[in-house]
């Protein structure tokens, strides 16, 4: 359809908003972005290392004291502001539309390896159905076999490996289709089917696992509590770190999701479902991996701590191996490598909407154009990257990269900006106020202004020292400088770079008929910048 701009009576076609057909939609798309990868194959690890029982007490204050406001600073962005990360961090300030692209590009990075460990874990659901990684040779199968992996000092390899070249083919085109389809018909409706699907499974595997002979030791191992851990602030850092990244704050995805809302809807009671669930599913998660590292122990006559890992070992290693060993193993792997499948579908999906969403605001593009642009290419660079002998190495210097000195930057510096910078956090907080149950004031404001910045500043800190102490995990010092240190450079010269561009005469910063009824309804007038088309912060008026 077209709708005057207001400026000088020209018309424009104006591209019309989604939105998520109901609130439980909503949350299930949230949770189904917080439910990824980490809670299945690091927290459990992530506990087990940090004091076993006695780690839940840094976990639930990481979760109260900064997890939750945070996600709450999230939705009252988004929703208040109506658009994708840029446009809504452009709404609150013009000089603050950078942290958006800063996020959108955090996400481009992980959408480009993330589908990589999709398509392996495609692989492993079938090759549990036979246990084809053959027993005793899980790790060889996995390194040399699979990825047929080389040496980090051969470089960046163009070697194709069809076992994996051929799944992220396959990866890609379903995950095409759900964005092309859109919020309500794809997003919506993913979630839909594989957070319940997600639950379902998981639920069994954790019940076999806890049947394994030996399951109550690996329960008892990561249930002890070490009080002593408590002594340590690392400790306490691994806590908040991990929160940060399970609950998908700063992403832009909790930013561009909660813009999907409908103007009356609760978003701290949603918030807290949220939290929460995702909590329940990692703990969940924490029961089912050290139920089945128990019988791994036992199984081969070591401790616990001999067995127990986290991350791409536990996933392609350990629980291989548990599946050689179990009785039903067949059925225990199948579910586990499905989990890690519907997990991380449901986490890239929301990661691909956030870069989508900037697209269509900025460029006022469709639905079907914008995905098709956005996707292609990043699925091009995925399979180039990810797919070949040297994959693996890539992959692990980009996540730890992205996530420490990606992640963490932009959180810090935006609740920095946000609190102290632009000072928006009393009129978020009348926002959150205005349509939910739980009410926030000055404690959330403190969280959010003084918690989260100390806690994420002492975590940057720390990661920028061990990093620069040493090379990481001994990688040359060409592929950190590409991946690694490079590759964070530039996610932030271009947020710089792309927030420079000027917004179109299609954007939705020039041409938003639907925010202007939604600042009505609210009692709200834009500034005369903004109902000209104007480059200037809203600077909203009650």
């Amino acid at each position: 359809m077209s709708s005057p701009t207001g400026t000088g009576g020209t018309a424009h076609k104006v591209v019309k908003r989604e939105a998520f057909g109901s609130r439980n939609v909503f949350i299930l798309s949230a949770i189904g972005s917080a439910v990824g990868l980490g809670n299945i194959w690091r927290f459990p690890y992530v506990a087990y290392e940090g004091g076993g029982g006695a780690f839940l007490v840094p976990y639930l204050c990481a979760l109260l004291t900064a997890g939750i406001p945070l996600l709450f600073l999230d939705y009252s962005i988004g929703h208040r502001f109506r658009g994708s990360a840029p446009l809504a961090f452009r709404r609150l300030n013009r000089k603050t539309e950078v942290l958006g692209w800063w996020q959108v590009l955090i996400c481009v990075v992980i959408a480009v390896y993330y589908a990589a460990i999709i398509a392996w874990s495609t692989m492993y659901t079938a090759f549990s159905a036979t246990l084809a990684w053959g027993k005793g040779n899980e790790e060889t199968f996995f390194f040399s076999e699979f990825l047929q992996m080389g040496k980090p000092t051969d470089g960046v390899s163009f070697d194709y490996v069809p076992g994996v070249l051929w799944p992220m083919l396959g990866v890609w085109a379903v995950i095409l289709v759900i964005m092309v389809l859109g919020v309500k018909k794809g997003i919506g409706m993913a979630n839909n089917i594989f957070m319940p699907l997600l639950t379902v499974m998981f639920l069994i595997m954790v019940i076999q696992a806890v049947l394994l002979p030996g399951a109550m030791d690996g329960l008892n191992a990561f249930f002890t509590p070490n009080w002593e851990a408590l002594k340590d602030p690392a400790v306490w850092a691994s806590a908040y770190g991990h929160i940060f990244f399970s609950l998908s704050v700063a992403f832009g995805i909790m930013v561009t999701y909660s813009s999907y809302l409908k103007r009356k809807t609760d978003l701290t009671g949603s918030g807290l479902v949220v939290g929460f669930a995702n909590s329940s599913f990692e703990i969940l998660a924490g029961i089912g991996v050290f139920a089945a590292l128990g019988f791994m122990a036992q199984a081969s006559g070591q401790g616990v701590n001999d067995v127990a890992s986290g991350g791409i070992g536990l996933a392609f290693v350990a629980f291989p191996t548990i599946a050689s060993n179990a009785a039903g193993g067949s059925i225990i792997g199948m579910l586990f490598f499905g989990s890690l499948v519907f997990a991380g579908v449901t986490s890239l999906i929301s990661i691909l909407e956030v870069i989508v969403a900037a697209v269509q605001d900025k460029l006022g593009w469709a639905r079907v154009k914008a995905t098709l642009v956005v996707t292609i290419p990043i699925a091009i660079v995925s399979i180039v990257l990810f797919a070949s002998t040297s994959g693996l190495f890539v992959l692990d210097i980009t996540d730890a990269f992205i996530n420490q000195f990606g992640i963490m930057a932009v959180a810090f510096v935006t609740v920095l900006v946000v609190a102290y910078g632009v000072r928006a956090l009393p009129k978020l907080a009348t926002h959150l106020n205005g349509r939910s149950t739980f009410k926030v004031g000055l404690i959330w404001r403190l969280l959010v202004g003084i918690v989260g910045p100390l806690a994420l500043g002492y975590m940057l800190v720390s990661e920028i020292i061990a990093k620069t102490s040493k090379p990481y995990e001994g990688y040359p010092g060409g592929m950190l400088a590409v991946f690694g240190w490079g590759m964070v450079a530039a996610v932030i010269v271009l947020s710089v770079v792309l927030a420079m561009i000027p917004w179109g005469p299609n954007s939705k910063a020039k041409n938003d008929p639907e925010y202007r009824e939604f600042l009505a309804a609210e009692g709200l007038e834009p500034d005369r910048e903004q109902i000209a088309g104007g480059t200037g912060g809203e600077g909203v008026r009650s």
